[in-house]
């Protein structure tokens, strides 16, 4: 039997069928606020929200516009769904007449300098956190900040990975075993991520707004001179236009073990890069303009589809965390807001995503080496900008296969792992979406990037107009309904602790901002030796 048969075999035997129901998953999912005309919210974080330093579910990324709600891990994809929903009309009692940007691709914006960082305080790591937006800002423009996706954090349970390993005969620790496997499961998503962005890509168009004083090669749509696409594309988002910089094209990170990962990253980390050099650290006052003029500033600046992740205690980077405990989960970060979904996502979506990421895991995973690492990227472009042109052909191995008959091919290797899922969860849901999911490869009008466009076209209505009436239906949805009260009271008390929890970080510092910048960066001096 192949490897990918006698793991899933291991796993589906009576005994462990059940099991399966504890892979873990949450939501980390970004919307923008914008006014009620779909400009970007000028307005600092709503206080009833709480602190956006320690609140555990509300927070901001890049601005202080750019809400990120996160979900707690949880084995029940409802449960998950549920606390989005809970979210998202907690917020809205609590934003006024604004509204919650439903997709990826931003609202009208206007300068670069005007869209506000995130702020998150007075305190060392507070500061730290608006310096790095700062940072970014000078790298790579504002404007690329304010994009939105939604972030999918997965992990198996325990007893599967004890299974797994005694299938494996793998003699190291457990720990170790783990985080092998989960660097297999990242250089399998890698090779084919690309089937993700066909089927859920919902970023085929932009507003002209975005892309000013930018090249780029989208076309406009009809007569609409506001309204920027690709004809068949999925996510712009995923691509130039996205979260790409020409100074990150030279880092090549290698998933083939954690060692040699560490060891790219940290290069990037403690390696000065001369473009960022001349913007300086710090403003002839003192004003930090970044946090270091190293190719990145943080490991969070690597604009990666996957990352591996261990969740860090008390000020430790995420790459000594990595270290020290091996990887606990995996984060996929190629994931579109879909318009068309109250909150950007749906059990079907997630009931694909578990299925494919545990076909990462279970399947044979040789490692990388340049050649495909350039594969990788390339199908990569062609799918965010050409993803749904008839007989588009990817590159495989040493020649080129068509999306279709590869696309097929991953199908039917899904389909006994839905049937696996089914097995522990009963019923047949897992198998259902792949057989409704498949139908977008013969039907591509089916994906929401066609929908999206097709709406567009018809309504008459801009990109931004279509967007904005989505926000505006999303917003009523949320509102129409009641909160249930004890819920609104869990939301209040959080908002509250967080608040208080900020207030005493801010009391409890001793060093200078200066000196807590310095041990920071002294932790990545840790040696790589077993």
């Amino acid at each position: 039997m192949s490897l990918f048969t006698t793991r899933l075999s291991a796993l589906s035997r009576t005994e462990n069928q059940s099991l399966l129901q504890g892979i873990q998953r949450g939501i980390e999912k970004e919307s923008l606020r914008v006014t009620p005309t779909g400009e970007l919210a000028s307005t600092p974080h709503p206080k009833a929200l709480g602190s956006t330093l320690t609140h555990p579910s509300i927070t901001t990324d890049f601005s202080e516009s750019l809400l990120e709600f996160i979900t707690a891990p949880s084995p029940s994809i409802d449960a998950v769904l549920k606390s989005l929903d809970n979210i998202h009309r907690f917020t809205y009692r609590h934003i006024g007449d604004e509204l919650l940007w439903v997709n990826s691709m931003p609202c009208v914006l206007g300068r670069d300098q005007d869209i506000p960082l995130g702020q998150y305080g007075s305190s060392n790591i507070g500061q730290m956190k608006t310096i790095y937006r700062r940072g970014l800002g000078h790298r790579y423009g504002r404007l690329m900040q304010t994009i939105a996706g939604i972030h999918y954090n997965w992990s198996l349970p325990e007893q599967c990975w004890q299974i797994l390993r005694q299938s494996d005969n793998y003699s190291g620790s457990l720990q170790d075993f783990k985080t092998e496997r989960y660097f297999d499961l990242i250089r399998n998503f890698r090779r084919h991520f690309w089937l993700l962005l066909y089927l859920f890509g919902a970023a085929p168009a932009v507003c002209r707004s975005f892309v000013k004083d930018r090249a780029h090669r989208l076309q406009a749509m009809g007569t609409d001179d506001h309204s920027l696409h690709l004809p068949h594309a999925t996510s712009l988002r995923m691509g130039d236009l996205g979260y790409q910089s020409s100074a990150q094209e030279s880092l090549i990170v290698c998933y083939n073990n954690l060692p040699r990962y560490i060891e790219n990253l940290r290069g990037a980390l403690t390696t000065p890069y001369s473009p960022y050099e001349a913007v300086g650290v710090k403003e002839p006052a003192g004003k930090y303009r970044q946090l270091s003029p190293h190719l990145l500033q943080i490991e969070n600046e690597f604009y990666s589809t996957i990352r591996p992740k261990r969740t860090t205690e008390g000020g430790e980077t995420a790459l000594q965390a990595l270290w020290q405990r091996g990887v606990e989960y995996i984060e996929v970060r190629c994931v579109d807001l879909n318009p068309y979904l109250p909150v950007g996502i749906d059990a079907e979506q997630m009931r694909f995503l578990d299925v494919f990421l545990l076909h990462c895991l279970l399947e044979d995973s040789p490692q990388t080496d340049n050649r495909e690492y350039g594969q990788i990227l390339n199908n990569q472009r062609k799918i965010v900008e050409r993803g749904r042109e008839p007989g588009l052909s990817l590159s495989r191995g040493d020649g080129e296969t068509s999306l279709q008959e590869w696309a097929g091919e991953l199908f039917t290797q899904l389909q006994p792992i839905a049937q696996a899922l089914d097995a522990s969860h009963g019923g047949s849901a897992h198998s259902e979406a792949i057989t409704a999911l498949q139908q977008r490869l013969q039907q591509p009008e089916l994906t929401p990037a066609a929908q999206l466009l097709d709406e567009v076209h018809n309504s008459g209505s801009t990109y931004f107009q279509t967007a904005l009436r989505h926000a505006q239906q999303h917003r009523e949805f949320f509102l129409d309904s009641k909160l249930d009260p004890a819920i609104e009271e869990q939301f209040i008390s959080l908002a509250a602790h967080s608040l208080e929890d900020q207030k005493a970080i801010e009391a409890s510092d001793t060093l200078s901002f200066d000196d807590f910048l310095s041990a920071y960066y002294q932790q990545y001096q840790f040696s790589l030796e077993s």
